[in-house]
């Protein structure tokens, strides 16, 4: 991580040792508007995963119709992470985020005409559209850090730029549980034991609680986009003259980058069923989902502690081996969700982030590392990777509808359906920890 500088000492030379910074002052305005892009999304991806639990309730849906919020939002990923990238390499970096952020601000005011319409579908268009611009946003903003600076501390830049995405989805859970989940109607009652004009009428009003901070959500993006739209960007179009097919089959060639793929497919879903399905892991211990959101908070807290650590400690530790020891704390953690009993399990749920803090930014940068212009590309596939985060939630929400519609209607492996569907992402940090071991093993 340091350059040489020749200077003369009395007539002879000796080698001073340079740091090289991780963001250098010339490229730190846009490093701060990229990075502000971060805690957007973020805030996007946890204001959306408590609804999950509140269209269950408002729409009376089962475990697996309510996961299709997840497969609607994440699903944009996959849809439309190459085709951005392909954008991108026809034009620029600012040009992909400047549309991201007109997708993302139509999908977002798109929850007016849903909550109009009172559609369950409606809302999983509106997801899926507001997604396609996460997608360009996370395709671009990904290997355009990676790119401010020296290839050295490319790692680190991602995982400080990373570490602001937590705080947009601390604030995108207080959102949730300030303005919506408290809010709701549908919590307190028994549809069951009220009228069909009761009913209708709690639901219009609940569903037009959780349409209102999604469309404010949707302006505010329109002003972030007026904002970078007249900043000056210090890159260009990409002037390679590859194609896209050549792109693909060289990224595909190279092992650490496969290998990257694979492992943000089963993180990204590990990460999005640990954040999903507290709030019905909690439920079984009592807790309604108002409360669940500040155990919820407390994990994105201790995942932005834990950011914040792991970019200081990649200084010092090679980026594979420290990816393969909290892969390995995270499979830990879940085993404790999975066997131990009451608040006990519900505090290694919460203990997982610490360790998954670690792993998005080391992972995108080991398989991005070495690419060059082709890293457009890989960083099309690592977006789409996140459609991990569609497929495990339904996956999950199909074991937790075994038995009927509760949580603890059978038991698997001596523990109920909710703890033994946590075996997914035990799985998936398997993965990951392979990874990591096959990286450090290899020197990346």
């Amino acid at each position: 991580m340091k350059d040489e500088t020749l200077l003369s000492v009395d007539g002879g030379l000796v080698a001073e040792q340079k740091k090289v910074p991780v963001v250098s002052k010339k490229v730190l305005l846009p490093f701060i508007l990229i990075t502000s892009l971060f805690a957007l999304w973020g805030f996007a991806n946890d204001i959306t995963n408590p609804m999950v639990s509140a269209f269950k309730k408002i729409l009376e849906l089962d475990n697996f119709q309510a996961s299709l919020v997840q497969l609607a939002f994440y699903g944009g990923y996959g849809t439309m992470a190459l085709p951005a990238a392909i954008f991108i390499k026809k034009y620029s970096y600012k040009k992909g985020i400047l549309l991201g952020l007109v997708l993302y601000a139509f999908g977002a005011i798109l929850f007016y005409p849903a909550a109009v319409y009172q559609q369950y579908y409606f809302f999983l268009a509106a997801l899926y559209i507001l997604t396609f611009g996460l997608a360009f946003l996370e395709t671009t903003a990904n290997p355009y850090i990676l790119s401010m600076g020296d290839e050295a501390t490319s790692t680190q830049r991602l995982n400080l730029a990373q570490a602001f995405n937590p705080m947009g989805a601390l604030a995108g859970l207080y959102v949730a549980q300030t303005f919506i989940l408290g809010s709701l109607q549908s919590d307190d009652v028994d549809f069951s034991a009220i009228s069909d004009d009761a009913k209708a009428l709690i639901k219009s009003q609940d569903l037009m609680v959780i349409r209102d901070p999604y469309v404010i959500l949707g302006i505010f993006v329109l002003l972030m986009l007026a904002l970078i739209a007249f900043v000056k960007m210090p890159e260009s179009a990409d002037q390679s003259k590859s194609s896209v097919g050549e792109s693909i089959r060289r990224i595909f060639k190279k092992k650490h980058f496969v290998g990257g793929v694979i492992a943000q497919t089963f993180y990204v879903g590990a990460q999005i069923m640990c954040w999903t399905y507290i709030y019905q892991y909690a439920e079984t211990l009592g807790i309604d989902n108002q409360t669940t959101v500040y155990y919820a908070m407390s994990a994105l807290i201790v995942f932005l502690l834990g950011r914040w650590i792991c970019t200081f400690l990649l200084q010092y530790v090679n980026a594979g081996r420290l990816l393969m020891i909290l892969s390995l704390g995270a499979i830990l953690c879940t085993l404790g969700t999975i066997f131990i009993p009451g608040m006990g399990g519900l505090y290694s749920l919460v203990a997982i982030s610490f360790c998954m803090s670690l792993m998005f930014p080391t992972i995108y940068g080991i398989a991005l590392k070495g690419l060059g212009e082709d890293a457009k590309y890989g960083s099309a596939f690592l977006v789409m990777a996140i459609v991990g985060g569609a497929i495990m939630p339904s996956l999950q929400g199909l074991i937790l509808d075994m038995g009927g519609p509760g949580y603890e209607d059978v038991v698997l492996m001596g523990v109920s359906e909710v703890k033994f569907s946590f075996v997914l992402p035990l799985f998936c940090y398997v993965v990951v920890a392979v990874y990591g071991l096959r990286s450090y093993r290899g020197g990346e």
